[in-house]
């Protein structure tokens, strides 16, 4: 399998909508705003609370190598890492990392137990009436891995198997509406779904492309035969409903990191040191909040 593939992501009809940039008002607890069309907030802290307190909170995933996950010393590492580490250092601030799971990704967010996330959270139209997203730093796709031995390479393939998937992921939104067919057996945890496919406790993990590719490279024995599956995906940063002084300073970030290439030394220290020749960093990487 030619694994350069797997990033070759068609980027035909893929579109985004000022709803997903977000806007809100400038309240630090949630309320009526009509700009927002009465959309629900939670509590949050403002830009210059942030500042003040000298600490910004940022949940993260704590086992979603090589994106965000936890070292051998006990410290967070990845790629969405790197970038908050800069988001702190950018506004002075020291910044608590907090361990999410994919389904509380939301909810950290409405009950102000994190500023912002950044845990490779996908946009989609439906998360977006929830939370505010910034712009994008990053493009995904699904992708599906299995054993060598029994690899799948087609969808068809799933029928009358178990697919595993992460709970509150684009997986398990993708496969509900479009496969009902298919068996879903579903994890909170990325290291639980992980352990099950490694003691056959299902057929194939599907979950984003990038990190499935990169979990084959470490995993000897097992194989991406679905590189690209449903639309092509961006990632983005999300704040709580309304947080407009915070939204409107990570979309000045974005653009302005994008002017140094910021991402694309992100992707050097934290994804090429996993994918190697196997990927290209222009087909991953989204600089400036600028899909090309």
């Amino acid at each position: 399998m030619k694994r350069k593939n797997i990033f070759a992501l068609a980027l035909t009809g893929l579109t985004l909508t000022a709803a997903l940039a977000g806007c809100g008002s400038a309240a630090s607890t949630g309320g009526t705003d009509s700009s927002a069309d009465n959309a629900p907030k939670g509590t949050f802290r403002t830009l210059e609370e942030i500042q003040n307190s000298g600490k910004i909170t940022i949940g993260v995933f704590s086992d979603k190598a090589p994106f965000g996950y936890v070292d051998e010393n006990g410290d967070y590492q990845g790629y969405d890492v790197y970038f908050a580490n800069r988001i702190g250092k950018d506004l002075g601030v020291d910044v608590d990392y907090v361990s999410v799971d994919p389904a509380s990704r939301v909810e950290f967010l409405t009950t102000g137990k994190v500023d912002v996330i950044l845990a490779n959270f996908t946009v989609t139209e439906e998360r977006a009436e929830k939370v505010d997203f910034a712009l994008p730093y990053m493009k995904v796709a699904l992708g599906v891995v299995s054993p060598e031995n029994a690899v799948i390479t087609d969808v068809s393939q799933l029928e009358g198997k178990t697919l595993i998937v992460a709970k509150g992921t684009t997986a398990e939104t993708y496969f509900e509406a479009n496969y009902p067919a298919v068996t879903l057996q579903k994890y909170d945890q990325y290291a639980d779904a992980y352990n099950a496919l490694l003691d056959g406790r299902g057929d194939a993990f599907s979950t984003d492309n990038t990190e499935v590719l990169a979990w084959a490279i470490a995993n000897p024995g097992f194989q991406v035969g679905i590189e690209s599956l449903g639309d092509l995906d961006t990632i983005a940063p999300a704040v709580t409903k309304g947080n407009t002084t915070v939204l409107n300073w990570l979309n000045e970030e974005i653009e302005a990191l994008g002017k140094e290439e910021f991402f694309h030394a992100d992707y050097a220290a934290t994804l090429a040191p996993v994918y190697g020749d196997a990927a290209d960093p222009d087909s991953l990487v989204v600089e400036g909040g600028v899909i090309e």
